[in-house]
């Protein structure tokens, strides 16, 4: 073992005054561990909250959208056949969508009025893992029957095997004006996906059915797509639209909901800024301590350049020193961190059991529970950050000692 690693893990481990460490030592040992438990955990549940919005946005929205260049699209099966023969394209579903008014009682509210085919559906979306009540295979052909979301819902004052009246926008023309399309529907579904704006202002119908209401005859609104890795969706659709032969427009999920992702990514950045300076805090305190311990050891100093240490080992003595505290408060941060958010779905309800209290209320937050992703990624770099700042913490400090005169040193020895 080189005497410069010797000597300053010597220099850890001596009592000073009674004590296994210096009180500020161990404080910037604490204050590290803190820190990097808190990032860690932090960044952690915004992975869990990115993966859940996503999640919850992409069980109503498909991967990649194809929708007619004016809003209608002839020959859909031509165009998901095209679609499919991409090998990322796991599922390919027609779909007619246009806004529309609901009516019940006294009670009107806007919507988005989608005509689904449920079993293709089912290959680009999840909405009958969020069925409430009632059966999204319910919409079949003739029959008039709509699946509701469950906001839209309680805001008509409406229960399944009741009707509602679909408004259409597009009148008919008749002496005495224009006079709006009615039909009743009978609600047969309700739907809750844990997104207002889904939940409040999206109604399915068949197909069949809004083509007949919307006067389209077998024309759709577009083809929705489904792959098996939706991070490759913005390539698939720079793929789609060198292939497709019908004018299209083509979209995917991360430019429909660009804001979100855009928004949860800028929090998650700042939030690792704003507690790497807290890690940054506790590793100069390194410094304080570091100081106090070349001014207590001067005449060791002196000693050791006496006998033919090199400014450079003294250097690197102190290094050691102050790495080695570094070391053991990431250690432990890295623990505590990893720890805590592989459980944090336990440690959450048990802090709202003692207190008596829900931290995040159903009627109030989207999601009620406190997901948690732990990245590795994230892990090693928080790691990696914290390492480089203990460091740089030990280099003034240790450069000081290494200017250290033997002569002033030992004068008064």
């Amino acid at each position: 073992m080189p005497y410069e690693l010797r000597i300053g893990l010597r220099y850890t481990r001596a009592k000073r005054r009674n004590h296994f460490i210096s009180f500020i030592s161990l404080i910037s040992m604490l204050g590290i561990a803190l820190g990097v438990t808190a990032l860690i955990v932090v960044l952690s549940v915004m992975n869990g909250f990115q993966t859940e919005l996503r999640s919850r946005i992409l069980a109503v929205v498909s991967h990649v959208q194809i929708s007619g260049a004016d809003g209608e699209m002839a020959g859909w099966e031509q165009v998901a056949a095209d679609a499919a023969k991409l090998p990322e394209v796991r599922g390919a579903a027609p779909y007619v969508q246009a806004q529309g008014m609901l009516s019940f009682g006294q009670s009107v509210r806007g919507a988005m009025v989608r005509g689904i085919i449920p079993d293709e559906e089912e290959k680009v979306a999840e909405f009958r893992a969020h069925i409430k009540e009632g059966s999204l295979n319910s919409l079949q052909p003739d029959a008039f029957n709509i699946v509701l979301g469950s906001d839209l819902a309680r805001n008509l004052g409406v229960v399944p095997g009741e009707k509602v009246t679909v408004i259409a926008p597009q009148g008919v023309v008749t002496p005495a004006g224009v006079v709006p399309r009615l039909k009743t529907f009978t609600v047969s579904g309700i739907f809750e996906v844990g997104m207002f704006e889904y939940d409040s202002g999206l109604a399915l119908i068949r197909m069949e059915d809004a083509q007949k209401l919307y006067r389209m005859d077998d024309r759709v609104s577009g083809v929705r797509l489904k792959l098996d890795d939706l991070f490759r969706a913005p390539w698939v659709v720079r793929q789609l639209a060198n292939t497709l032969t019908v004018p299209a427009y083509i979209s995917d999920w991360t430019r429909s909901h660009a804001n979100f992702f855009r928004a949860v990514q800028i929090e998650k950045n700042m939030m690792f800024i704003i507690l790497s300076l807290i890690v940054a805090v506790a590793a100069f305190n390194i410094v304080s301590t570091l100081v106090m311990a070349v001014t207590d050891k001067q005449a060791d100093i002196a000693i050791l350049r006496t006998l033919g240490a090199s400014p450079r080992s003294i250097m690197a003595v102190f290094m050691v020193q102050g790495a080695l505290i570094g070391f053991i408060g990431l250690g432990l941060g890295v623990l505590g961190g990893v720890t805590l958010a592989l459980n944090i779905d336990v440690v959450v309800p048990f802090i709202e059991r003692m207190l008596g209290t829900q931290l995040f209320s159903k009627e109030v937050y989207y999601i009620s529970s406190l997901p948690s992703e732990l990245q590795w990624r994230d892990v090693t770099t928080i790691t990696a950050v914290s390492f480089v700042l203990s460091l740089v913490a030990t280099i003034y400090p240790s450069w000081r000692a290494s200017r250290v005169n033997p002569a002033e040193a030992l004068r008064y020895e």
